[in-house]
């Protein structure tokens, strides 16, 4: 796979998501549609909207035309999206042109997008969905998820622009983190909740990411860092001192959750790394190098098949590649395991872009959802490709 074919196909890629203007279905949005909200007594009913989720879900036939959900912009995709472009302006040349504009662009676009009412800057998304049966996420109900993917790319934007817009409103989130979170005691310490809803507060990779975001935060400057990194510090010995002998980590603590994934494992490498590198505290590197030989070794084939799961490789989900080159980049393994990142890439190309340039969400043993996907599939990959390319620069004379 050379770094002419990964640049061309990413051009593809670029050129769809533009032409899109950044707006796009989504997995989880069948709630949108206008035909949903005017059944007024079914919308009432919790299983009926999760039924209605997943028949979106996991329909390979994109119903979303016939039951006018619209396309629409994601805060999170925009997140990914300005990060992406943040590594365009880094690897410079003919990808960087109209980059900074960009960057600009959609940093404006995440100040305007994030939800009021909390104690920091936080993002959720632009559609309600119903977990399982027990409640039901509003529109724009902030995640620490998504808060970290946009706040860490609006600090990303901040040293490319030096606007301090874009650095106060990420290090605000801070505060979304420690004031509207709650914890619970895991182990030797405790796991940051997935969102201030009921019901979601022992997911490791979501505690993790919040630990993610509140170190960079203090890196850059922002305040009561010492309770950042207190938190930041406990939720990393949570999820440390609950991973499996053998690096693991269950998705979960609850007993419903206990399957081991490929990219919410590339998530806890990331922001393991990340506290690891700006604490200075190396009590956790151990758990950080078992949990990424177990990654590399146990997730993908030897002809660049990505693995869903530990234990079966189907479905095939466009996040399981594209962690994995986020993960190598961030970690600085890309030389050590650049055979493997190579290989992963070209069997992604060949079998998960359509010939349009955008990424198809997962394949199945059966029939596959091929449906453009902004969120999931594209603004994903386009943050992946953009790793992939800076990487890979380092050993290319030209990309183009």
């Amino acid at each position: 796979m050379t770094i002419r074919e990964v640049t061309a196909a990413f051009s593809r890629l670029r050129a769809y998501c533009e032409s899109e203007q950044f707006a796009g279905w989504d997995p989880y949005d069948g709630l949108n549609s206008k035909i949903f909200k005017a059944l007024p007594l079914v919308g009432r009913s919790p299983l009926a909207r999760l039924v209605w989720i997943q028949l979106f879900k996991r329909n390979p036939i994109n119903l979303r035309p016939l039951a006018l959900v619209p396309k629409e912009r994601n805060a999170k995709a925009i997140g990914l999206f300005l990060h992406g472009y943040c590594n365009l302006h880094r690897i410079g040349g003919p990808l960087a042109e109209g980059a900074d504009a960009r960057i600009h662009e959609l940093g404006d676009a995440l100040l305007h997008m994030a939800t009021p009412g909390y104690s920091g800057m936080a993002w959720g998304y632009n559609f309600p969905w119903q977990c399982r049966r027990e409640f039901l996420f509003p529109a724009g109900e902030p995640t620490v998820v998504a808060t970290q993917f946009c706040a860490s790319a609006l600090l990303e934007a901040y040293d490319i622009t030096g606007r301090d817009e874009f650095r106060d409103a990420a290090i605000s989130s801070a505060r979304f983190v420690l004031r509207d979170l709650h914890r619970t005691p895991v182990g030797d310490g405790e796991l940051l909740s997935y969102s201030r809803m009921p019901g979601n507060d022992t997911i490791y990779n979501a505690s993790l990411l919040g630990s993610r975001l509140l170190m960079l935060c203090r890196a850059y400057g922002a305040p009561d860092g010492d309770e950042l990194l207190r938190v930041a510090r406990s939720s990393v010995a949570a999820a440390c001192s609950m991973q499996r002998p053998d690096g693991a980590w269950t998705y979960g603590v609850k007993d419903a959750t206990q399957w081991v994934d490929s990219f919410h494992t590339g998530y806890n490498l990331d922001a393991l790394h990340t506290y690891i590198t700006l604490s200075g505290d190396d009590t956790f590197t151990p758990n950080l190098e078992r949990g990424l030989d177990y990654y590399t070794s146990r997730f993908f084939l030897p002809d660049g098949t990505p693995r869903y799961y530990d234990t079966r490789t189907y479905p095939i989900d466009i996040h399981c590649p594209g962690q994995l080159f986020v993960t190598l980049s961030r970690l600085g393994r890309w030389q050590s395991r650049r055979t493997l990142a190579s290989s992963v890439m070209a069997w992604t190309l060949s079998h998960m872009q359509s010939p349009r340039g955008y990424f198809y969400y997962q394949l199945k043993q059966g029939i596959s959802s091929r449906i453009p996907y902004m969120r999931w599939s594209d603004a994903f990959m386009f943050a992946a490709m953009s790793h992939y390319i800076l990487e890979e620069k380092k050993y290319a004379d030209t990309l183009l």
